[in-house]
């Protein structure tokens, strides 16, 4: 490292269900020498504060939006609307309002810096968190950095003004960098870097070797993701049902949690697995920690997740690294994961049936299991590791 990093690392509704890749990459930047200081747009709902590591996490998180009529009034008083006028002509009202709704939260931001000796900021996500980022920057002048980790359409209004200031960007998917570029237009930062997520591959690994189910033996499938449509659990569980009905014996456990904390699509869920007769064969098992996640996929014969659209998947990887079969659907970036038939199959999602075909085939080729488990494993541990995340921060926040 050419110099001393101290680092605002700003993650929205931080520590939720899904954030053990961050917490990850925060641990490997500061066993590289770097100081972090975590900040977070507010608390996620406590049914999603579910891993062994989020008190430690919330200890450590300063949380920016939260009643500041005054600091509001103050933030905006103080930030430049010349630059800010052609953003809001273009995009009107509702960006104005996000601008208000955000000014007070970029105005502490700013402030904590300031005590901190804080030199930049990396906002992990393009929606409220970077807005934040680019207020402060616009307040104050101090640099930050956005990652995409999803079509930008899922991450609001106000992103040629997030991207223009921006030092530089990661992007998880070359697919979500070409998108980006047709959308930004002279307003993508000069440097862009594809970078991944990843996973810690010595904590995700087996220390013996994988074993396919036994004839007559259940096959153990196991699902790790929120609890939305769009992670396709419902296609999921119609697989399931296709599969008794051809005389395969399955058991299936979904983790994860809806965004309510469990009064959301976890009630449709449960009706569809109550319709289908699977109640003594699939369990939603709601939203564990990362080591009950690694038990989990240790102990099953399959990973599925069926999703709609996944921008490429963490869950994904932690299954490959932990040599377990692994089928996701070809849509988003999963295929940049992904290679199918080598690392893991690939179904169309919103597809029950292939996806029953894919799960039989594991089930029934031991062979062909092997294969799949040794491929995934190998291709996570060459491209996907956590280490080259934190790597490509520090080198781009040290330029």
């Amino acid at each position: 490292m050419r110099k001393e990093l101290n680092i605002g690392y700003l993650i929205p509704q931080f520590p939720g269900q899904t954030h053990i890749f961050f917490w990850r990459e925060l641990q490997e930047m500061e066993a590289r020498g770097a100081t972090l200081s975590v900040f977070s747009t507010r608390m996620p709902p406590k049914g999603l504060i579910s891993h062994n590591w989020s008190q430690a996490a919330i200890a450590r998180t300063e949380y920016l939006v939260r009643p500041d009529p005054l600091g509001t009034l103050a933030a905006l008083a103080a930030l430049p609307w010349g630059d800010l006028r052609g953003d809001i002509k273009r995009e009107g009202k509702a960006l104005l309002r996000e601008i208000i709704l955000c000014a007070a939260a970029a105005r502490q931001l700013v402030k904590s810096c300031k005590a901190q000796g804080i030199t930049h900021i990396h906002a992990h996500s393009c929606a409220r968190a970077a807005l934040i980022a680019t207020l402060a920057n616009r307040l104050s002048g101090i640099p930050y950095s956005l990652t995409l980790h999803g079509p930008m359409s899922d991450y609001g209004i106000g992103q040629n003004l997030k991207w223009r200031h921006a030092a530089f960007a990661t992007i998880i998917t070359e697919k979500l960098l070409s998108e980006a570029r047709d959308q930004l237009g002279p307003d993508m930062p000069d440097r862009v870097v594809i970078q991944p997520m990843g996973v810690d591959v010595d904590a995700f690994s087996r220390q013996s070797p994988y074993v396919s189910p036994s004839p007559g033996q259940p096959v153990k499938i196991f699902a790790c993701g929120r609890l939305n449509i769009v992670k396709g659990h419902q296609d999921l569980l119609q697989a399931v049902r296709l599969l008794k009905d051809r005389g395969i014996p399955v058991q299936l456990e979904i983790a994860g949690e809806d965004d309510d904390g469990g009064n959301g699509y976890r009630q449709i869920l449960e009706s569809r697995l109550s319709e289908l007769g699977l109640a003594d064969t699939a369990r939603l098992l709601g939203a564990i920690d990362g080591d009950a996640v690694k038990q989990k996929l240790l102990e099953a014969h399959v990973f599925v997740l069926a999703s709609w659209h996944e921008p490429l998947g963490v869950a994904y990887m932690e299954a490959m690294s932990c040599a377990t079969p692994t089928i996701g659907t070809d849509a988003g970036g999963v295929r940049e994961l992904i290679v199918d038939g080598e690392s893991g199959l690939l179904v169309p999602p919103k597809n029950p049936d292939a996806l029953a075909d894919a799960i039989a085939r594991i089930a029934t080729d031991p062979g062909y299991a092997m294969a799949l488990s040794k491929g995934g494993r190998d291709r996570v541990v060459t491209n996907f590791r956590s280490s080259l995340g934190a790597e490509t921060l520090l080198r781009e926040i040290g330029e």
